[in-house]
């Protein structure tokens, strides 16, 4: 009897163990949305401490919104051009992204380098994410008008084309009420500083919390 008492309490101690430990078909990493950031010198938050730049300010955001189990990768590197988008997120893959932010084309544009190819480039690189089963945020870009009117044009019709090709969604201008305004501009006038990177996250979120 006294037996028969100790395994059944044993039994019912395995169960309760049993039935409070974590399901081991859903690990904690798999409930998180991961949304990886690849730019250049504006999205890497250049002048600018890490906490301050747009894509750390957006996490803050949603935090304060209520809104958890998101991991926020900053891929972005100063002075990085379309070139290197594609081979960027190939590497990016290991941490298997479902929402890829593509905030690349200012550098294309400032150096003069080619409409063409910096389409060509955009394009494998919204490819592979698509293939992969990302979602893709494509963040457009403008240059300074002394570009002239022809190139200016063209620049800024790459991200339209590309945004009518796929699905995906596109930012119309990433520095909207930032580009050009002194206060909100670091000495050089095309580095956001903090004031200037709130309103990039305050751009950017709503298209995220789509």
């Amino acid at each position: 009897m006294k037996q028969g008492l100790l395994y059944y309490s044993g039994l019912l101690l395995l169960v309760g163990l049993l039935w409070l430990a974590p399901t081991p078909f859903l690990p904690a990493a798999d409930a998180n949305t991961r949304i990886l950031f690849l730019g250049d010198s504006i999205t890497a938050g250049l002048g600018v401490e890490p906490e301050h730049s747009y894509p750390a300010l957006i996490d803050q955001m949603l935090k304060e919104k209520g809104v958890h189990g998101i991991r926020i990768t900053n891929g972005s590197i100063s002075g990085s051009t379309t070139a290197g988008a594609f081979s960027r997120l190939k590497w990016y893959l290991r941490a298997k992204p479902h929402i890829l932010v593509l905030a690349l084309g200012a550098n294309d544009g400032l150096r003069g380098l080619s409409t063409v190819e910096m389409a060509r480039n955009l394009d494998r690189t919204i490819v592979l994410a698509r293939e992969q089963g990302i979602r893709v945020i494509l963040a457009g870009m403008e240059i300074p008008p002394n570009y002239g009117p022809d190139y200016s044009k063209a620049f800024r019709q790459v991200f339209v084309s590309l945004a009518d090709k796929h699905p995906i969604t596109l930012i119309p201008f990433l520095l909207k009420d930032v580009a050009g305004r002194a206060s909100l501009n670091q000495a050089d006038g095309i580095h956001p500083n903090r004031a200037g990177h709130r309103i990039i996250a305050a751009t950017v979120l709503p298209y995220l919390l789509e």
